[in-house]
């Protein structure tokens, strides 16, 4: 298959895939409602306009020329439904192999577009592959997990080229000057996915004095989410532990707010730090910069910053960890 060919089967997927993943929800996974399939396939779905993936491989000439194709290992997480796509997406679009080792939590979603992509175009079904035995046979890997994991990962494919990631987070910094579209719109950024993927926000940076109420009305768009049994029992637990170390807290119903330094905040809880200027905190945020994966606020307060609302909906060539997969592919 030559570049054009690849796009054009691609592009054709992208049609079908809100009707595959809704048709056949993965039940295997309670997190996985019928409103984050469908968050996730539009996501896809607008990755894979035949417009956004042509100004993709533009940005790098050598996708175009013929090269070796080389197996590359791919070891996805299962936080979110499809968040190793990009990863499958990248292998291929680049002309290699994909040998994809899924997640326990997330094993049915992504063999069944890629039947879809295999019935599209027949000469990706040699180049696709899954595995849940131990990998071999490959020539890189790409790897998405924990800090924990990621220290594993090291140890087993330091040896090959590897592009291995850690754990990230997303925050947001407000200023006082949002509108209430604003933050309903930041609503999204915190909710979406439950709050489990890298691009949702877990964290508000608040200038001295923001009145902490005024963030709890935008909220109430989710207040039903109260209503997911998992969710719930974070809630409840978070809310418990809160209780017996006095740690003091906002709670609206259906999250939590308490101050912390830290920038993951667990399930149902929602951290915030308050901030005397924003000169400083761009300081902090650019020290902070291997842990951050979105940064959002309104536009000229923070440099290279995502609009509210936007965290959950990356371009192609918004990369994980910040990390351009497609250069590591090419370099392989």
């Amino acid at each position: 298959m030559n570049l054009e060919q690849r796009i054009n089967a691609f592009t054709a997927l992208g049609k079908s895939v809100t009707k595959l993943v809704l048709d056949k929800p993965a039940k295997a996974n309670s997190w996985f409602t019928s409103e984050n399939l469908a968050l996730a396939s539009q996501g896809i779905k607008k990755m894979l306009s035949h417009e956004n993936l042509n100004h993709w491989v533009a940005i790098y000439p050598k996708l175009a020329e013929e090269i070796e194709p080389k197996n590359i290992a791919v070891i996805m997480a299962g936080n979110i439904p499809l968040v190793g796509f990009h990863d499958f997406l990248s292998v291929l679009i680049s002309g290699h192999n994909f040998i994809g080792k899924l997640s326990s939590k997330d094993e049915k979603l992504l063999p069944l577009l890629a039947n879809k992509l295999i019935e599209i175009e027949p000469e990706f079904k040699e180049k696709i592959a899954f595995t849940e035995d131990r990998l071999s046979n490959f020539d890189a890997v790409i790897a998405t997990g924990s800090n924990n994991s990621a220290r594993y990962f090291d140890y087993y494919f330091g040896k090959y080229p590897n592009l291995i990631r850690k754990n990230r987070h997303s925050v947001a910094v407000l200023t006082g000057n949002e509108t209430k579209a604003d933050l309903e719109n930041l609503a999204h950024d915190i909710f979406s996915y439950f709050g489990m993927g890298c691009r949702n926000v877990s964290k508000l940076y608040l200038p001295k004095g923001f009145d902490l109420q005024s963030i709890f009305p935008p909220m109430m768009n989710y207040e039903k989410i109260i209503n997911h049994n998992k969710y719930a029992n974070n809630y409840d637990y978070h809310r418990a532990i809160f209780l017996m170390n006095l740690t003091k807290f906002w709670d609206n119903g259906f999250i939590t707010l308490t101050e912390s330094e830290a920038l993951g905040a667990p399930v149902s809880v929602l951290f915030f730090e308050y901030y005397e200027a924003i000169e400083p905190l761009k300081i902090k945020l650019k020290e902070q910069k291997k842990q951050l994966q979105c940064v959002v606020a309104l536009p000229g307060i923070i440099k290279k910053s995502i609009a509210f609302g936007q965290t959950q909906q990356p371009e192609l060539w918004d990369y994980a960890d910040n990390t351009d997969t497609i250069e590591f592919l090419l370099s392989v």
